[in-house]
């Protein structure tokens, strides 16, 4: 049976907005809302949804760079939610996260062998010389040469700047990597050589990745199972052939039903979502996606549905399924 690395339960993430002359909270933007999964060890697992559904504050939370308003992070059985800064940083040592803009996340005035030797000093690992060594190894790891270690971000094209991204978390020899968004600033053709260095280094390393992403065909080629947002809730999740063969929730259809297929006689039918989402700081009543949903019923309107287990290894929060079982 799979061991259970990272465990998330009924993770809430409320933004506090002000308003009027004296700067009082008026409200909040609900940015992530009853998020439950977990991830076993050596998979891939794949966030996905529209920009502004929750899966980056997700990620961050989970390393907590975002302080949770509720719920629980449980990484190796052990609870990250209430560690103080100190023990907080003994963990991170097994949790590493790359970022989405690979020249913003990496510090403009500092070398490559700053860059990567950093977390290794900071957690006390290794003396200078076996440190510098371990920079340039992880350079030849991830594709670029020891030589690059003297040179500062802005000579690197966007791909290669990715690659020192990648590099940097894997430093201190991590068991978990959060990925957000890690191709999406890329070239196509640099994309495939990212995501193809990742497999490698998943299968080198015994790495547990958590891949965050909106292009459903870079989710599909990389990940074992797959989490589908909307509005800042899980509404879908699964292995990953389940998902792009049998999509049970209309979001998860209407997702899967734009993706391009190459293949110019191939006529795929199209579900169009009307409307906008919905503004996280004022959700609809009952079910988040009702308001754009061509198969919403009158139970959509008022009850808002839990996330439950359809078929074997197979969850949606949907009340197609839960009206046909009772």
């Amino acid at each position: 049976m799979p061991e259970i690395l990272l465990k998330v339960d009924n993770l809430k993430k409320y933004f506090p907005i002000s308003g009027g002359v004296f700067g009082k909270k008026v409200g909040d933007v609900r940015a992530v809302e009853e998020v439950s999964f977990f991830v076993n060890k050596g998979e891939t697992l794949g966030l996905v949804g529209e920009s502004g559904c929750g899966k980056s504050t997700t990620g961050r939370m989970l390393m907590r760079l975002i302080e949770p308003t509720a719920g629980e992070v449980v990484f190796e059985g052990n609870s990250l939610t209430n560690l103080n800064t100190t023990e907080l940083r003994k963990v991170r040592k097994d949790m590493q996260m790359v970022f989405q803009d690979p020249f913003a996340s990496l510090n403009p005035r500092h070398t490559v062998e700053k860059i990567l030797e950093e977390p290794l000093i900071v957690h006390g690992m290794g003396r200078k010389k076996e440190r510098k060594q371990k920079v340039k190894e992880m350079l030849e790891v991830v594709g670029l040469s020891s030589y690059h270690a003297n040179r500062y971000p802005h000579q690197f094209s966007g791909g290669q700047r990715q690659r020192i991204g990648i590099a940097r978390a894997l430093m201190t020899r991590p068991k978990l990597i959060i990925a957000d968004e890690p191709v999406s600033a890329l070239d196509v053709s640099i994309q495939s050589q990212v995501l193809n260095l990742l497999k490698d280094l998943q299968k080198d390393l015994q790495l547990t990745y958590i891949f965050i992403a909106h292009d459903l065909g870079v989710v599909k080629y990389i990940s074992d199972r797959v989490g589908v947002m909307y509005l800042g809730r899980l509404v879908e999740i699964t292995d990953t052939e389940k998902l792009y063969e049998n999509p049970l929730h209309p979001y998860t259809k209407a997702l899967l039903s734009a993706v391009p297929v190459p293949d110019p006689d191939i006529q795929k039918e199209r579900v169009l979502l009307e409307g906008d989402m919905p503004s996280p700081s004022n959700p609809p009543r009952g079910c988040a996606f009702h308001t754009r949903c061509t198969e919403c019923m009158d139970i959509c309107r008022t009850t808002r549905p839990q996330i439950r287990e359809v078929e074997p290894g197979h969850f949606a929060a949907c009340h197609l399924f839960q009206e046909s079982e009772k």
